[in-house]
């Protein structure tokens, strides 16, 4: 059997894969924080027997990645959204309980008066814990991430002042994205905060994929597949032609 029938399946799949990272990208496209995930693969060459030529060359998936460009940022006007401006994530507490990060800022209050994102995670403060929110008073965020509710006391016009909340910036290297999307540390510890980072009340940071150049890559795609395909097409024909040459021969 040609063994380019084994070199272009390879190269099917590692289209399919990219495929479906293009796809997801494609479905976020409206999701607040999203970041693009690459999938990247590169051509390697297959390593000949002893006395043949390296006639073929094979695929293999590199590292995936993510592009961390900022996104639009869109202005909402709501008390409880927040965009971070420039690098940096917000730390949230993930269901098995660990440390993880995201940008999406579209923050909400749960039934337990706690500081939660869209998907209900608690959001973190300086110390580690899920934040507080009072059940009365207008709360704000400054643009260091610092939380105070106006009218929260007895008197409406006091100021009490919450939590800091917890702004990372990592090295971008060391980040892993996770099935839930979210990302976190390689090594699993909790990264530190940075004072340095500030925050955009009352915005949103859309996500960075851009939708015109996701549907050109899955056209693009869907062409390469298609030629892998007519390869194995091709290469069953021409087996199925010589075997019926060296029957006749025979």
């Amino acid at each position: 059997m040609d063994r380019i029938l084994y070199t272009a399946s390879n190269g099917a799949a590692r289209i399919l894969e990219q495929q479906s990272a293009i796809s997801n990208n494609m479905a976020n496209v409206s999701t607040t924080g999203f970041r693009e995930q690459l999938a990247v693969y590169r051509s390697v060459p297959v390593v000949p027997q002893a006395g043949e030529l390296p006639t073929r060359v094979s695929t293999v998936a590199s590292t995936p990645g993510s592009r961390f460009g900022q996104g639009a940022m869109l202005e909402t006007g709501h008390a409880l959204d927040a965009a971070i401006a420039g690098q940096g994530w917000f730390a949230v507490q993930a269901p098995d309980g660990t440390e993880a990060y995201t940008r999406a800022g579209e923050f909400a209050v749960n039934q337990e008066n706690q500081l939660v994102t869209q998907t209900g995670l608690p959001v973190l403060s300086n110390d580690g814990r899920p934040i507080e929110i009072p059940e009365r008073g207008t709360v704000t965020f400054a643009t260091d991430g610092q939380m105070s509710a106006l009218g929260a006391g007895d008197n409406p016009r006091d100021i009490q002042m919450l939590a800091q909340l917890k702004l990372v910036n990592p090295p971008t290297d060391q980040l892993v994205r996770g099935d839930d999307g979210l990302f976190r540390l390689s090594g699993g510890q909790p990264a530190q905060p940075d004072e340095s980072i500030r925050i955009a009340p009352g915005f949103i940071e859309k996500s960075n994929v851009n939708p015109a150049e996701a549907m050109v890559a899955m056209i693009s795609n869907a062409r390469q597949f298609e030629m892998q395909m007519q390869v194995i097409k091709n290469a069953s024909t021409n087996e199925e032609r010589g075997n019926s040459i060296l029957s006749a021969a025979g």
